[in-house]
């Protein structure tokens, strides 16, 4: 094969401009990459979510041609890391659009295709599928269906497309870390699930249970429960405020099955009755909004309820893109939310450098009715109002005058509408209070000295 075997493979170039968590006011330096992308139609590229995040300029180059074209992202899965530009017509013309195929086998020869740095021609890599199951998405936090190749997936290559038999069966979309010739794509039935979805105008947000599980393989624990010898299921711990589970499920209950799948103890479905994979397969392929039925036992008695599909949101969001940061500035405390973008300004190993009570919401909190999301301390800008305070930066906010806010803008709320005087309690028991009328006074003369363009961001103006 040569590149004139695949005309459809074109090059992304990328300029983008990322939040600064730290200081939320401000944006970093742009900064560039190259990806790789394909042509599905006219006028029409599929490429990776992340091979465009935040992006403030895009162009793509076709292998025949030294010209590039500026490209707009006009439907973006950050979710399942897929995205679609629009170009000129002109561009695709004598292109003969790629077809999407289906879900690939184990043991299937698939090529490669992309533009991966160390060169500037097109690179065509050959491996077999190795593997076929569910994945934790890189770029969104999000557990989906995933294909393992063998062949070669490296930096710019990301966007590309994988053929199997002349029809792409995926999108190049990460590598695993310290293996060699392991990458991964986003299978052929997510890519097409994303663009019906786009042609329906369907939300692109990729919808979830909304709970915590336990598998259900300890002996005692089954007979606790009431399973039978032949019975799977996974127990629900926890569910989330507002989610798919909310107001349906309760804690406590069985999850038997879920869109006609049947679940094993060990929490896994038989997908398409070929591989066997955890049960978040199964969201891969909805939309919010739809419809599913699922099967639980509950206090012994199995019975069938139907849920509506709605999108998987935490008390602490993972990764945000082509957005900025909530904040605004009080008394010199700069308040944010914590997200997974903040928890990043620990460096990549956040986890083990982080404050211990926002790891830990990280991976075991969920959203309650009273708390949305975790308001923080992002840091103090030193000024005689806050004097004594300069150790509390990131620190979550408790209450504000015994009350706990719900979200950033509760907080804000709160703030304001205070009279007199405000106590801030944080997670670790300090208190902090504070005169409104000092605040007031001291409102100009912090933004003026650290050169902030406003209070808040904007979508709390």
């Amino acid at each position: 094969m040569n590149e004139s075997s695949y005309p459809q493979a074109v090059r992304v170039y990328c300029t983008y401009q990322d939040a600064d968590y730290e200081n939320p006011w401000q944006t970093l330096a742009p900064r560039s990459s190259t990806s790789s992308g394909v042509v599905i139609g006219p006028g029409r590229v599929l490429t990776g979510a992340h091979c465009v995040a935040n992006a403030t300029f895009i162009q793509v180059q076709k292998s025949s041609s030294p010209d590039k074209i500026v490209a707009q992202v006009v439907a973006v899965s950050h979710d399942s890391d897929l995205a679609l530009l629009e170009v000129a017509e002109t561009f695709t013309d004598g292109v003969e659009p790629a077809e999407i195929g289906t879900l690939s086998r184990l043991g299937d020869e698939v090529s490669v295709v992309g533009y991966p740095v160390g060169g500037d021609e097109l690179s065509i890599t050959e491996g077999i599928v190795s593997r076929i199951e569910v994945q934790s998405y890189e770029h969104s936090g999000r557990n989906l269906l995933a294909v393992t190749v063998d062949a070669a997936i490296n930096s710019g290559n990301s966007g590309g497309p994988v053929f199997h038999e002349g029809r792409v069966v995926g999108i190049a979309f990460q590598s695993l870390e310290d293996a060699e010739n392991i990458g991964e794509m986003v299978p052929a039935p997510v890519v097409r699930t994303f663009l019906e979805g786009v042609e329906a105008d369907r939300p692109t947000t990729v919808p979830g249970l909304g709970t915590t599980v336990q598998h259900t393989e300890n002996p005692a624990l089954r007979r606790r429960l009431g399973l039978g010898p032949s019975d799977g299921g996974v127990l629900l711990n926890l569910i989330e405020h507002g989610s798919t589970a909310w107001s349906v499920l309760e804690e406590g209950d069985v999850l038997l099955s879920l869109d006609g799948n049947a679940i094993a103890a060990n929490g896994t479905v038989r997908y398409r009755g070929l591989f066997r994979c955890q049960f978040d397969v199964v969201f891969g392929e909805h939309f919010v909004g739809d419809t599913i039925e699922a099967e639980i036992l509950r206090g012994g008695d199995r019975r069938t309820v139907e849920l509506e599909l709605a999108p998987l949101e935490r008390l602490v969001p993972r990764a945000a893109y082509d957005t900025r940061p909530t904040w605004f500035l009080f008394g010199g405390l700069v308040m944010t939310r914590v997200t997974l973008d903040f928890l990043r300004i620990w460096g990549t190993e956040w986890w083990s450098k982080a404050p211990a009570r926002l790891v830990h919401a990280y991976y075991h909190e969920l959203r309650t009715d009273a708390r949305q999301e975790l308001v923080v301390i992002a840091q103090v800008l030193a000024d005689e109002v806050n004097v004594g305070y300069e150790d509390l930066a990131y620190e979550v906010i408790d209450t504000i005058d015994g009350a706990t806010p719900a979200d950033t803008a509760g907080a804000l709320r709160l703030l304001e509408g205070a009279s007199e005087t405000v106590t801030l309690r944080t997670s670790s028991g300090a208190l902090l209070h504070f005169e409104k009328s000092e605040t007031e006074r001291a409102a100009a003369r912090i933004a003026e000295r650290y050169r902030l363009p406003s209070d808040r961001s904007d979508d709390l103006a």
